[in-house]
């Protein structure tokens, strides 16, 4: 035996093991030694404290979002509306004169454009010319009622005589046959038959006469009826002059309502028709056109306050108010409406129009009026339903 065998074999199981672990690297030696192990964070009752606490909390505050959400109805589908005013001529004609006032404000009366006269002024020229006329037809007419008159009272004055020769004529026949009833001898027949042959020419007179007379007052009636006649054609001429008037006032076209002149489409020289739009106008008063889901309008209610933000002006927050509620879905106003008798029929949430005012009197409120807000811009009302 050698040596190096002889100390090996006096070297133990133990001397051998702890030769083996220096040969060993870390890794290796880590691995076979039995490392204690950390309890499971599962069994900690710390973790289950912190996480009941985590789940109150978000319930709690799940709660009172639910609570606080409940009592509000919002939507995006909504925008600013106005009843905006087209300024479009009654004629044709060119414009000699447009008022530079692209996004400016108007009063109501303020002139917008002029468009050049041509055939107005003489038809107003000309139904003047036939006011004036009538109303000399009228004056001729009375003339001729006055003369009438004199003519009746002429006609009145020389049927004096005959009447009162016809009335001396039968009181004078009347004496005779009351004479010769009397006695036959008093009175001879050629005399009787004189006074009847007066008597008889001088009724025919005073009937001539009593002619005269008629035929004179209806002279004086049909004189009046002409004046009236004569007026009424006044009235007819006068009313061609107010017809020529609004024509004319049709040249002149002038803001209608107060607010801002918007999309000015013509310039001064522009040739423009009837019905042709010349620029726009948009009211001072706007409101919101809010299209809620028929599911939302549960609780709603004239009157109740709206919470308004545009857009444009995340920062403000106007106020406003339910003013009213469209009877029917926007779809059953459309140019086509929807045919749901054909086909498969799938449920589709609609919406309703719901009307907002924006409230211009409260202090707490921005006026909107101080804002270029107008027709089309984008809102999102949310109304307090609880």
């Amino acid at each position: 035996m050698t040596e190096d065998q002889a100390q090996h074999s006096d070297t133990g199981p133990d001397d051998r093991d702890e030769d083996r672990r220096a040969d060993q690297t870390p890794e290796q030696k880590t691995a076979g030694e039995d490392v204690p192990q950390k309890p499971s964070l599962l069994t900690r009752p710390l973790f289950w404290f912190g996480v009941i606490g985590v789940v109150a909390v978000f319930a709690i505050i799940g709660t009172f979002y639910f609570l606080d959400a409940r009592q509000y109805e919002s939507t995006d589908d909504a925008f600013v509306d106005a009843h905006i005013v087209r300024i479009a001529p009654n004629v044709a004609g060119t414009l000699i004169q447009v008022a530079d006032l692209d996004n400016r404000h108007v009063t109501p009366g303020r002139l917008l454009a002029v468009i050049q006269p041509n055939g107005p002024e003489a038809s107003l020229a000309e139904a003047q010319a036939n006011v004036s006329q009538a109303q000399a037809q009228v004056e001729q007419s009375r003339a001729q009622v006055v003369a009438a008159q004199a003519a009746a009272a002429k006609a009145e004055d020389q049927a004096r005589g005959p009447l009162a020769d016809a009335q001396k004529a039968a009181q004078d026949l009347a004496r005779y046959e009351a004479l010769q009833r009397i006695d036959a001898q008093a009175v001879a027949g050629q005399q009787l038959d004189a006074a009847r042959a007066a008597a008889r020419s001088a009724a025919a007179a005073a009937d001539a006469a009593r002619r005269e007379i008629t035929s004179a007052q209806a002279q004086v009636e049909v004189a009046r009826r002409q004046v009236a006649a004569s007026e009424a054609v006044i009235g007819a001429r006068q009313a061609q002059v107010k017809q020529a008037n609004v024509t004319l006032g049709y040249l002149r076209l002038t803001a209608p309502v107060a607010g801002q002149v918007v999309n000015r489409q013509v310039n001064v020289g522009s040739y423009v028709g009837p019905g042709t739009q010349l620029m726009a106008i948009v009211p001072d008063h706007v409101w919101i056109t809010a299209n809620f889901k028929e599911t939302q309008l549960r609780d709603m209610k004239i009157g109740q306050p709206v919470e308004i933000k545009v857009d444009a002006y995340p920062d403000i927050k106007f106020h406003g108010h339910i003013d009213s509620v469209q009877r029917g879905a926007g779809q059953a106003f459309a140019l086509l409406p929807a045919q749901n008798a054909t086909g498969n029929y799938v449920k589709v949430v609609q919406r309703v129009p719901v009307r907002i005012e924006f409230d211009r009197g409260d202090k707490d409120s921005p006026d909107p009026r101080k804002y270029p807000i107008g027709p089309g811009m984008s809102v999102i009302p949310t109304v307090k339903v609880r």
